[in-house]
Parts: C-alpha cells; structure tokens; sequence
C-alpha cells in the first residue's frame, strides 16, 4: 500500500514540504487556521515560499488542505512542522507541539508513524511527545506506533536551496523505522538524506546547527562594537581576514527569526535540566539580545553629533522582516530598535514593503507607513537588506545607519 501523508502545520516550513510530497504520494495538509485553509484553497500562500502556479500544482496532484480532523484518519504517516517557540521568560514553549501530537493520538492507529519536524532539545520527541500520542491513541509506542525525527531545514526567502535540495537527517525510533523514515524522504529529496543513528542525535544535530550559527555571529557582533571604538570598519576588517581560506564568513548584524534567536535556548534549557550551566552558549545569546539596543544608541549619539534635538525626531526605519527579501516577521529584533529609540522620545515610522502589515500590525502593534520619502525624516535605519534598498540615496544632512553594510553612503554601520 502506498502512504498516504498528513503534514501538521501550512507555515513555512509545513507547506513546501507538503508541495514536495504531493508530487508522489497522495498529502493532505492539516491546519487549525480556517483562513490559511481558505487562502491555500484559492492558491495562495501568505508566506511567498510557493507561487500560486506551485500551490495550484499541488491541488491538481490531488492535495487536500483541512483542519477537519476526520479527514486525517486514513492517513498511515503524520508529520508535524508546528513552530516551537520560546516564552517571554525565554523557555520552551511545547504547546504547539503538544496540540498537535494530541490531535494526531486522537486518529493514530496500528502500524502508522508520526515524523517530527520541529526544532526541539534532544528528547522532546520520545520524552515529551510519545506520552501524549500514547494517551490520546490508547496504543504502545514502538509496539503500536512508531515515531521519527528529521528536522527541518528550510531557509525562508532563499529559491535556491528549497526544501528538496537541502540534504536532509533522519532518523526512527527503531532501525526499521529509521530505515523507512530515510527511504520516505530520499523519494523526494535530490539532495540525499543521513540516517542518524537515533532520535536523540537528529535532535541534537538540529539544535547546535542553529546555535553554532548563533555564537559565530555574536562573535563578529562583538568585534563590530570593538572595532567602532578603535574607529576601524569592521567590514573592511571582515574582507581581509577572509582572504585565509578556512575564515568562516559571518556578518554582524540582529539575530531575529524562528531559528537562530530561538533555537539556543532549547539546547540551554536541556543542559541546565542536566544540571549544566552552558556559559558560552547564552553568553552568546545574551549579546545578540542586546544588538538592537546598541544599534539604536548609535544613532543617537550620530544625531547629537549633527546636531539634532532628539526629543520629537522623526526616525525612519526601513525593514521589520527578520531577514531581507522575504516577509517573515516572527522574532524580528529590528523590534528592539524601535522600542529603544522611542524611549529616546524619537517618532518613529517604519516601512517595509515586503511585510504583510496586518501580521506587522497584530504581531507588534505598529502600524506600517506606505509610500514614504525618507528625505523627510531625522535619521534613517536600513534594517534589513531587501533589495529595493540597495538603491536608495540619502543627502548629507540625514543621520544613516546601515545595519546590513549595503548603502552607498552611511554615517554609521556595524
């Protein structure tokens, strides 16, 4: 019998997945969103990961899009890509996980596996996870049912390296299943796959990707803050150690989104319920936390230097994605900047073409300015790189920090 696939979750990560599944197995993709249900329905998708023609294919490969829980029953594989966030005391917020494992124990039945996708601490899937499709479905895990891990590696915004040409971990909760896991993706990924031995190290192997990224960039960050006060460039500096052929090539700048910023924490959180104390790690964290308001203290001090009157500025920022040339705004830390700068008493608009700005507007409260001149504002702040940017021109007279390094002309940069 061939499997028939139910992908938890239509964000970025859940819906170019599904795409590449319906291509050859029969997907039916599960949200509890009743207007992301209707807007893919119609062949869009909010997220711009697929254009409307791809959604559309989709469709016509027989995808089904439903957040009817009965429509899920027959399938035999369930595959979950909900977000795994952090709360406001920067802990790991399981609930979507946990939602959705109990809607899945709710239809599991004999012989069906359940693959996670989500970013988690080593042990989530079988410590956290099983026990709730245990008591839902009334069925024995590994007797029963089976569970696999192969985390996502979706990079939002980049057409080049999509979901299937990005190799990809696998892995099972026994070596049969690990083995059909890995034959499952490896029909659709041309990139090829890795069997990791367990769970627990395809978990792992996920957590650190995304927190040796993390470290790097707090490093360069770290040096961007020295380098300013030894009045040195620090791109220039970038650009001539990375003439050294095993350089690592990582540019400062604010580490936001739904990985870098957040996946530190579930490997912290897990080592400091082991009774470790990982220094490195959230110092790391705790730099890139605070990037947003020493950027934003810059700007100050380069507007009291032309002599602006802070009180009642007008600042203008241009970007809130946490990345350029993509829409996603989740954990964005340009938000920092904003905060910091209004507590200076600046007015402060922002702009960003690429956001949705009902999400803008219900996510931080702030209201996206549409068709603006940046000429009539105080001080300027490239935030994020999209490409419409790179072509602005600023007169003398305006405070510019460049965040991102990609403006002809800057007053101050990182």
């Amino acid at each position: 019998m061939k499997d028939t696939i139910c992908v938890i979750g239509l964000g970025y990560v859940g819906l170019p997945l599904a795409h590449a599944f319906s291509s050859r197995y029969k997907v039916i993709g599960f949200d509890i969103s009743q207007w992301r249900i209707d807007e893919l329905q119609n062949g869009y998708d909010r997220t711009l990961e697929l254009s409307e023609a791809q959604v559309k294919e989709a469709l016509a490969n027989g995808m089904e899009f439903t957040l009817d829980i009965e429509k899920i029953r027959p399938c035999n594989i369930y595959i979950v890509t909900v977000p795994t966030p952090i709360d406001k005391h920067k802990k790991p917020d399981l609930t979507p996980l946990i939602k959705a494992s109990e809607t899945i124990g709710k239809v599991l039945k004999h012989g069906d596996i359940v693959i996670y996708e989500s970013t988690v601490y080593p042990g989530a899937t079988e410590e956290d996870c099983v026990p709730v499709l245990e008591k839902f479905s009334g069925l024995k895990f590994n007797t029963d049912f089976y569970c696999g891990y192969s985390p996502e590696r979706i990079n939002p915004g980049d057409k080049e390296h999509t979901v299937t040409k990005i190799k990809k971990v696998t892995s099972g909760s026994t070596p049969e299943t690990g083995k059909k896991v890995d034959a499952l993706y490896a029909s659709i990924i041309t990139a090829g796959t890795h069997l990791a031995p367990t769970i627990k190290v395809a978990e792992a192997a996920k957590v650190i990707e995304n927190s040796q990224r993390d470290i790097n960039i707090a490093f360069v960050n770290e040096l961007s803050i020295i380098f300013n006060r030894l009045g040195i460039d620090t791109n220039a500096v970038l650009e001539a150690a990375g003439t050294k052929w095993n350089f690592l090539p990582f540019k400062p700048g604010l580490v936001g989104g739904h990985c870098i910023g957040v996946d530190p924490y579930y490997l912290t959180h897990k080592a400091q319920e082991v009774g470790y104390n990982p220094e490195i790690i959230l110092a790391g964290r705790r730099l890139n936390d605070n990037m947003g308001i020493y950027v934003a203290n810059q700007v100050i001090k380069l507007m009291i230097k032309k002599g602006y009157r802070i009180e009642g500025s007008r600042v203008l920022v241009l970007g809130i994605a946490f990345k350029e040339n993509c829409p996603d705004i989740r954990n964005s830390r340009v938000i920092d900047v904003i905060t910091e700068l209004r507590e200076f008493g600046c007015v402060v608009d922002v702009s960003d073409y690429w956001a949705d700005p009902a999400d803008v507007k219900h996510e931080y409260g702030i209201t996206l300015a549409e068709n603006v001149d940046p000429n009539t504002y105080d001080a300027i702040v490239l935030a994020v790189a999209h490409e419409k940017y790179k072509t602005y021109e600023f007169d003398d007279a305006k405070v510019v920090f460049d965040i991102k390094s990609i403006l002809k002309r800057a007053d101050g940069r990182l």
